[in-house]
Order: C-alpha cells, then structure tokens, then sequence
C-alpha cells in the first residue's frame, strides 16, 4: 500500500507541508510549473533551498504581488514568526507592527469558494480545498460566535494562503497516496499576537480544529501548528501514531524560517507500507472452578462480542490445583466492554490488562472458481512475504457435499489450478 508519513515533531504549516511534498516528487519543477500557471491573482511560488540544525531542505516562498507576507507570535518579546503566514480572523496580522505596506485582503467563504472555482484544477483537487477552508471557517465560527457565511477571512484569505492550500491538495493528488498517516502535532507553547489582543498557543481555532487529533505542547516558543497547518492535516491524515512499518522510497524536508534547537521542519516519508503496526488490549484470568463445556461457551461468547481472538493454557495455580489461563486479545476501544462480558461468563473475581502493539499483515479475501463451485481465498502479504489459504468453511462444506476428505479436495483444486 503506498503510504505517506508526516513527522509533525516541530508542528505544521502550509508553506512547511507544501515544500516537503514538493521533495517527494520526481520532478519538482512540474509542481512548480502547474502551480504557477494556475492564475491566483498576483502569486508566484518558488523553492528555495534551506538548511536547518545541518539538514538541507526546502523552502516554499509565496510571494504576492512580488512581497512575500510574514506574521508576528509573541511570547516574551515579540518576533517574526516562521512558520505560515495564515493567521485569520481572530489572530490575523496586527496592522500596527510594521507591515502597513501589505494588502490584507477580507474574503468571505463565498469568495473562497468562487475562487477555487475559477482554477483549472482536478475536481479533487477543488473539493479538497474548500474541505481545508471548510475546516477553518468551522472553526472561526465557533469562536467567534457568527454564522459561517458571516465569517471574513484576513490572512487566510489572501492569496497566499490560497496558494499554499491549493498547493499542498495538488500535490496530495500528484503523490497519490493511499494512505496517509501522521505523528502525533508538536503545538508549541506562549502566546501569539493577533488583531485583538495576545492569544495563548494553540490559538482558539487552531485548537478547535485539532480537536481529536493528538497533540502535545513543550518547551519550544511560538505557534508550532498555524490553523491551515491544522486544517490540512485534519482533512488528509487518517490516523496519528508512530510511523508504520513501511518501505521508504523518498523523504522530504519542509523547513520553516526560524531557527530552534531542533531541525524547525516537517519532515514528509513516501514508500509502500508492508503489514500494519496496531494497537490491542489482552486480558487475562486465572479460573479452576470452570467445566470444559463453560470454558468453550464463554470462549464462543467473547468472539461474538467482538474479540480478536480468544485461547486457553493450562496452569498450576496455588496449593497446586491445576486451572486455566483464559485470554482474549481485542481492540482497545473495546476493552472495558469485553471485560464485562469476560466476568459475566466466567467465574474469576478479576482481570489483568494489558496494552500491547502487533504487526498484522494486510489481508484480502478473494473468490477462486474452481470445479467443485467457487472457494473464498485469504491472502495476506506485506513485512516480505505473500502467503494465501483457502478459506475453511468452504473446503469443509464442499468436502462433506461430495464425500471427499479436505486434504484430497485441497490438492484436487490446487492440482487444477496447475
């Protein structure tokens, strides 16, 4: 499965996420080419190389109108801001801080919307970008208390924030990965400078729409993750946690302005990703008062509550009494539910938990026609092997239907397939 990975330990930015996907393409300069023939008004993209902590990467310039804008955060003075330079309606540029020369445009979604319209891009590519506007403008709403259609975009509405969300939704569309995958978000700590006052970091928005997705703060001053940052990474990303078990095939480095201890970048893994890396809970009980029959009833009742999979080991327990070790591996989600189906149908006083990650192979089931009828075959591969089965229940039915043994009908259909 081709697999995208984005390393989110220094937070995330529009500029930052372009220029790291920018590095993942064979050709960059096609980007760059489709980009700046897309006709947003007065916008010029350009790759600049950028070296930060001695690691080369690139910089993302947008310029409009020949000017490329920056942003203030503040903390315990105030300072350019490295990152984006999309902050919006509640923590837009302050006016008085030494860039009256900037236009600041006030765009309403319809705006938005009308100019994504007018882009010759994909349809994908056009629905993705009112989905990352859509994301924002929720959240403004929300924090400010206004409709959606009142909401009026300043910084994330100018062109260049324009341009770095079109961006970043083409190249999504040019990688064409079919999963996409991030580190948990590094926000970063203080406070930021806005239009009405200062903000703690993650700004209001930022924060509403990081909702549900892992983050964390840390010693590092300054907005790490700028509310388009956010938005592209809540619309793309399906799943946060630790980089999966892939083949790395290009990697990325999108680097910010400002210099930190650590390497200021987002840093971008393409490659094809061979088994998954996923989270489970076990639980455990010890019982010896239990007949054989209760043991396979309360087995039978776990998997149809839902568990992955469930087994038992003989034990000695104290003063000798032999018993039985009853576990059940399942999602962890689910594990306050299955243990109060474990104790209803078994008769331990208490359970053991424990969190625990595995590797699993993908796995697909497909239909072999074959001259008994058709039979379901699983096949799992990744991690460097490719194995296939044919499924049970269909070699029992069959083999009971013509009278023939299942390891006969197993080399009867595999001899056909020769």
């Amino acid at each position: 499965m081709k697999t995208l990975y984005l390393e989110c330990g220094m937070g995330a930015a529009g500029d930052m996420l372009m220029a790291a996907l920018s590095e993942l393409l064979p050709d960059r300069n096609v980007f760059l080419e489709r980009m700046n023939a897309l006709g947003i008004p007065g916008v010029r993209v350009e790759a600049e190389p950028a070296e930060k902590c001695g690691i080369t990467g690139t910089h993302m310039k947008v310029t409009v109108n020949g000017e490329e804008e920056e942003s203030l955060d503040h903390h315990d003075h105030e300072h350019h801001h490295d990152h984006d330079h999309d902050h919006h309606h509640d923590h837009g540029h302050d006016h008085d801080h030494g860039h009256e020369h900037h236009h600041h445009s006030h765009a309403s979604m319809a705006d938005i919307e009308a100019l994504l319209d007018s882009l010759p891009v994909s349809g994908k590519v056009r629905a993705d970008a009112k989905a990352v506007y859509g994301l924002i403008a929720e959240a403004e709403s929300r924090v400010h208390g206004h409709p959606v259609s009142e909401i009026h975009f300043h910084e994330v509405g100018t062109m260049d924030a324009v341009a770095d969300v079109v961006g970043v939704c083409l190249l999504m569309e040019m990688i064409g990965a079919e999963q996409i995958v991030a580190s948990p978000v590094h926000v970063g700590s203080g406070y930021v400078r806005c239009m009405h006052g200062v903000l703690p970091v993650p700004a209001p928005a930022t924060a509403l729409i990081l909702k549900d997705v892992p983050t964390y703060g840390g010693k590092v001053q300054g907005e790490l993750c700028t509310p388009t940052g956010a938005a592209l990474l809540k619309h793309f990303v399906s799943s946060f946690g630790d980089r999966p078990v892939m083949s790395v095939q290009a990697i990325g480095y999108g680097m910010g302005k400002k210099d930190f201890e650590r390497a200021n970048c987002v840093r971008a893994f393409l490659g094809i990703r061979e088994g998954e890396r996923q989270w489970v809970t076990k639980l455990e009980c010890n019982v010896d008062d239990m007949t054989g029959e209760e043991l396979g009833f309360a087995m039978d009742q776990m998997f149809k509550a839902g568990a992955y999979e469930v087994y038992t080991q003989p034990i000695g327990m104290k003063k000798s009494r032999p018993g039985v070790l009853f576990s059940v591996i399942c999602r962890p989600e689910e594990a306050d539910r299955m243990a109060e189906t474990m104790m209803k149908h078994t008769t331990t006083l208490g359970i053991r938990r424990q969190d625990l990650s595995r590797y699993v192979l993908d796995r697909e089931i497909t239909t072999k026609e074959t001259p008994f009828g058709p039979v379901r075959i699983k096949t799992a591969s990744g991690m460097g092997v490719r194995r296939a089965k044919l499924e049970y229940d269909d070699l029992a039915r069959i083999a009971e239907e013509r009278g023939l043994s299942i390891p006969e009908l197993r080399r009867q259909i595999f001899h056909d397939e020769d």
